[in-house]
């Protein structure tokens, strides 16, 4: 069959979408050129924007490549043919090995023209290959299933050997061995040990060691929440304390002061996990925080984040202009860091310089240049941002804006060629733009420099196993913010708790308030209006504050309103 002209433009699967007429000309376009923006594969954008359902491209492909189709969510994971093809492989091309036969291998693909991914493993299995096609959503997820089990599980590191784990902190060595004795002891070992690995086993981000007079306190944190989870004999707290100062280089004959320190715990070839260690004399005796490092969580993908598409959209646009400066403000441990970074990785190309000053660097992505703040030998962020000036940068982030000297810097950046992103402490978008100006930054530079402020929440996931059906009264739904109109339009869940989950939550996800600065804000900045008047520009503007974008993942089913309430309150 010969191509009309109007489709010629267009190619492998993006043509048969619009041949089977599930894509206009118009969309497909938009779209394709959406996915390229973010680095996404174009079944990926579509599939997690909801454009297409993932059936319905699989189905289509496969009739029209004349290509079988199968079930992913029908096969047996652990049979799974695992060392042919290596983890970077098949990250890289999205392809997961389904079964050997003879000398073919049979790879699922939810694009049936990335012949690119059976080329090169060929290449590196020495195999035939042949493309058995999947579905994106059921694909994603039987590539996480079978690299995890491919790693070595967490529940076999449990049973194995805890005395050997491979472990190693910083630079320093210990400054006093003379309590080695007790702090290498097989059960303080084995302890600690276990510990970390049950923080990285429960999907924790934090563990608190806590010392009171009669009780020794140990708690994680998990989707934002703390709960206790061992209570050890407390006069066995300090040689605990002392194992984990020594574990990561830290002086354990001191202990009148703060000391900070990290720890590398390498469970297997292919899985290292990264602690940052604080500890802080206390009225017992040292408390110590480990902030667990997860080295994945920059790599998440922009679609995972929690956006609504035009939040997204917005976001995208605002980091692919030349310069200006984009903002990320909320509450410690709201994911700033997290959100700053998905950008900077769609931004970490070869053709840009990316300088990066942190306090400290808690994710390290090759290809962008990360310099750590030691304020003792007077290395502050103005001083890094007035380096990186200096070494001809495209793009500057800026762990937090904490004075006037740093905002100086970082607006003269933004409107001399260069993309600055940055974090503050604010409740809301509108707000931000007001501590600029009580920071000291006149009103014109703001409008000359910012281009969008965004602020954001972590809400707790419902568990999709447990969670169930809740009956508000119409007066309760109304309150917390619904239109009358939509009341008996969605249903609201709300936690119930299981097995697979922590009191009826797993996992978190974004809410975010997306406050581009428009000409008519640009015109109620100069004109001195409070952060309320800026508040109502937005909203006049169709920007969703934090509570409106609370309300959409309620009816999206994704999470419950006491969440809403929990991380929207004022």
């Amino acid at each position: 069959m010969v191509a009309s002209s109007s489709d010629m433009h267009f190619s492998g699967l993006l043509k048969c979408i619009i041949k089977e007429g599930l894509l206009t000309e118009a969309d497909a376009q938009a779209h394709s050129d959406a996915a390229k923006k973010s680095k996404t594969p174009l079944i990926s954008y579509l599939v997690n924007n909801k454009h297409i359902s993932a059936t319905t491209i699989a189905t289509h492909a496969a009739t029209e490549f004349g290509l079988p189709f199968f079930d992913l969510s029908a096969v047996d994971k652990s049979i799974l043919p695992s060392g042919l093809v290596s983890e970077k492989l098949i990250r890289k091309h999205h392809a997961l090995p389904l079964f050997k036969r003879g000398n073919r291998l049979f790879i699922a693909l939810s694009d049936p023209t990335n012949f690119q991914a059976l080329d090169d493993i060929k290449f590196h299995t020495r195999l035939n290959t042949e493309t058995i096609l999947v579905e994106e959503d059921k694909l994603v997820t039987a590539i996480d299933s079978f690299l995890e089990a491919a790693d070595t599980s967490m529940t076999d590191l449990l049973d194995s050997d805890l005395d050997n784990i491979e472990l190693s902190g910083g630079d320093e060595a210990p400054k006093d061995d003379t309590a080695n004795s007790d702090i290498d002891d097989a059960p303080i070992v084995r302890f600690v040990n276990k510990i970390l690995l049950d923080a990285i086993k429960k999907g924790a981000s934090d563990i608190h060691l806590e010392p009171y007079e009669k009780t020794f306190r140990i708690r994680f944190r998990s989707d934002g929440m703390l709960s206790e989870v061992a209570s050890p004999p407390s006069n066995i707290a300090h040689r605990i304390v002392s194992r984990i100062k020594v574990m990561s280089k830290m002086d354990i004959a001191e202990r009148r002061v703060p000391q900070d320190g990290r720890i590398k715990m390498t469970l297997s070839r292919n899985k290292a996990i990264d602690f940052r260690v604080n500890t802080c004399p206390t009225l017992f005796g040292e408390k110590v925080v480990l902030r667990i490092l997860d080295p994945t969580s920059a790599q998440l993908g922009i679609e995972k984040l929690g956006f609504e598409p035009e939040q997204q959209k917005l976001f995208l646009d605002a980091i692919q202009k030349p310069y200006g400066m984009i903002l990320v403000t909320g509450p410690t441990g709201s994911g700033k860091t997290v959100s700053l970074y998905t950008g900077l990785n769609i931004l970490n190309t070869v053709e840009r310089n990316i300088s990066t000053a942190e306090d400290p660097v808690e994710i390290t992505v090759e290809g962008i240049n990360q310099v750590n703040m030691n304020v003792k030998a007077g290395l502050t962020f103005a001083t890094a941002l007035r380096a990186f000036l200096r070494q001809d940068p495209d793009i500057i982030m800026v762990g937090e804006i904490r004075d006037l000297e740093t905002a100086e810097i970082s607006v003269k950046a933004a409107q001399t060629g260069h993309m600055v992103l940055s974090t503050l402490h604010t409740n809301d978008a509108p707000q931000t733009l007001n501590r600029l100006l009580q920071m000291g930054i006149p009103a014109f530079n703001i409008v000359s420099s910012v281009l969008l402020i965004m602020a954001q929440r972590l809400a707790r996931r419902l568990c999709e196993h447990c969670k169930t059906d809740s009956e508000y009264p119409e007066k309760i739904l109304l309150e917390a913010g619904f239109q009358k109109e939509e009341l008996g339009t969605f249903t609201v869940f709300k936690a119930v708790g299981c097995d697979n989950c922590n009191d009826g939550y797993k996992g978190r996800v974004g809410i975010y308030q997306v406050m581009p600065i428009t000409e008519a804000m640009r015109a109620r900045i100069l004109e001195g209006c409070n952060a309320m008047e800026l508040g109502e520009q937005a909203k006049a503007d169709g920007v969703n504050d934090l509570r409106i974008s609370g309300l959409i993942k309620i009816k999206q089913g994704i999470t419950s309103l006491e969440e809403i309430d929990r991380v929207t309150r004022e």
